[in-house]
């Protein structure tokens, strides 16, 4: 599909795949206009594309998508030499993220949940045999550089004989002018609910006309089978609904 990047000096089209990475579509900006991937951020509806992630994880639906893309100036890239190229080791695969030294341990977990769709309360990092169990630490605190590789173990969920009552969590859920009205509507559901069941609430609250919707939270699109809990929404936190369908499945 054809989507239009934008940039200062104007806009050019570009055919990119649904299943294609991020960096991949970085990589040929760079051999159309000579712009260094590094320099590269790209976004669209004022979320980042991840370097980790496809192009179908973000709402990229329709032929036209409008991309911006951003350079940043050659002056400032000495920015740059603060950031490192990590390794995240799962116990069946692993991946490399850009990450920057003085970020938090916090900061690398979301990014972790974006990447993955794994839970961050259910996230243990390691590094160097030292677990990374301060969320407000510096990486570069931890000793992490270029090349390092953290270790991710997953805690388990216990479930005790007596199931403990459902957490609930007062959720944002904000529409855009292109959808509809412009709106931010408060809700409180448990966080066993599931994106279906949030969609099925605000139809029958007439919040939403019966259409074809799909939800984001922290620039991830959410799975209608999946629970709140299991996308890692926490109590406060906006979800973003966007009119269209997602076309791979759940």
């Amino acid at each position: 599909m054809k989507v239009i990047i934008l940039t200062l000096a104007g806009e050019f089209t570009l055919e990119v795949g649904l299943n294609e990475p991020v960096i991949e579509v970085k990589q040929k900006i760079e051999q159309l206009l000579g712009v260094p991937v590094a320099l590269q951020t790209l976004a669209v509806y004022d979320w980042e594309l991840m370097d980790g992630l496809d192009m179908e994880d973000f709402p990229i639906v329709v032929e036209g998508t409008k991309i911006n893309l951003t350079i940043t100036p050659i002056e400032q890239s000495m920015s740059f030499c603060n950031k490192v190229q990590i390794t995240v080791k799962f116990s069946t695969r692993r991946i490399n993220i850009e990450v920057e030294r003085t970020e938090t341990v916090k900061s690398l977990k979301e990014k972790i949940h974006i990447i993955e769709g794994t839970p961050i309360k259910r996230l243990s990092l390691f590094f160097s045999g030292i677990e990374m169990d301060e969320d407000y630490r510096n990486l570069c605190e931890y000793g992490i550089h270029e090349h390092s590789e953290i270790i991710v173990f997953l805690k388990s969920v216990s479930r005790q004989r007596s199931d403990p009552i459902p957490r609930m969590l007062n959720l944002v859920v904000q529409t855009s002018s292109s959808l509809l009205n412009s709106a931010s509507i408060p809700l409180e559901m448990k966080e066993s609910s599931t994106v279906n069941e949030l969609r099925q609430l605000l139809l029958v609250r007439k919040v939403l006309p019966q259409d074809d919707y799909f939800f984001i939270h922290k620039q991830r699109i959410m799975r209608d089978n999946c629970s709140l809990c299991w996308h890692g929404v926490e109590n406060g936190d906006s979800l973003y609904v966007f009119k269209g369908t997602i076309s791979r499945g759940n």
